[in-house]
């Protein structure tokens, strides 16, 4: 079952001055982040609860095109090559990634099997997931993870802590959801039914648990919205090929 939208990934050059960027200008904490040692990729991270901002670079161009099978690497690196910095691609969680990639095989889709993947920590943890990719892109449809539940990330103790941390500016804040330019609309629709059985309503709009995803057919930036606690000072701005638009959550 998907669980929501666990984490976008922005291509950036610069892991440390992008996470500088986002702390100065929309008052977010970024965390430590890791290297992909192997694959030539390092990153930052903001948490927003259990979602989070994966702020991924590439330290090693040889090293992300020889290694065919990283999907994410290679769509960061594409995207920086063609684009800039932006959104490379984003990831749906699951909490059987297994079990989704066979029911959703069974019904015809071309995604990939699970595989799985590490990152190393700069306090020499491993932190383990399981993921599985159609074609990654910008205007393509997202990838399944499904996380291991252990360890200083992902362990009982780090998740309670990330639901009541704050954040510099907004408090706890929560990704609601992303707008994302396309081409063509109705084609980028048809690809999220075809891979992930996703449907889209009238306006190209659909739910992720509490969670939306927009597509914007000819618009030119995509757009994050952010929920911050209530009463938090709205706020948009454009940083990372991003426009960032922060408002208050509505009082529960």
């Amino acid at each position: 079952m998907l669980t929501g939208i666990d984490h976008l990934v922005i291509a950036v050059r610069s892991p440390d001055a992008a996470a500088e960027a986002l702390g100065r200008d929309l008052g977010l904490a970024v965390t430590g982040g890791g290297r992909h040692e192997s694959k030539g990729t390092h990153n930052r991270l903001a948490f927003l609860g259990d979602t989070y901002l994966e702020l991924i670079g590439v330290f090693d161009a040889g090293l992300v095109r020889s290694s065919r099978t990283f999907a994410v690497g290679n769509a960061t690196l594409a995207c920086l090559e063609a684009r800039g910095e932006g959104p490379a691609t984003y990831a749906l969680g699951s909490d059987d990634v297994a079990g989704d990639v066979a029911r959703l095989r069974e019904a015809g889709s071309p995604i990939g099997e699970p595989v799985a993947g590490e990152r190393l920590r700069p306090d020499g943890e491993l932190v383990r997931w399981i993921t599985a990719f159609g074609e990654l892109g910008p205007e393509r449809a997202p990838f399944l993870i499904e996380h291991e539940m252990a360890g200083a990330e992902w362990g009982p103790g780090a998740r309670a802590a990330r639901a009541a941390s704050r954040h510099p500016g907004g408090g706890r804040v929560r990704l609601a959801g992303v707008e994302l330019p396309v081409a063509d609309a109705e084609l980028a629709a048809r690809e999220y039914g075809t891979v992930l059985g996703i449907a889209f309503s009238e306006g190209w709009r659909t739910a992720v648990r509490e969670q939306h995803v927009a597509l914007r057919e000819g618009a030119a930036t995509p757009v994050v919205e952010l929920h911050g606690e209530p009463g938090t000072e709205p706020l948009e701005v454009e940083r990372l090929g991003i426009r960032w638009r922060r408002v208050p959550a509505s009082p529960s």
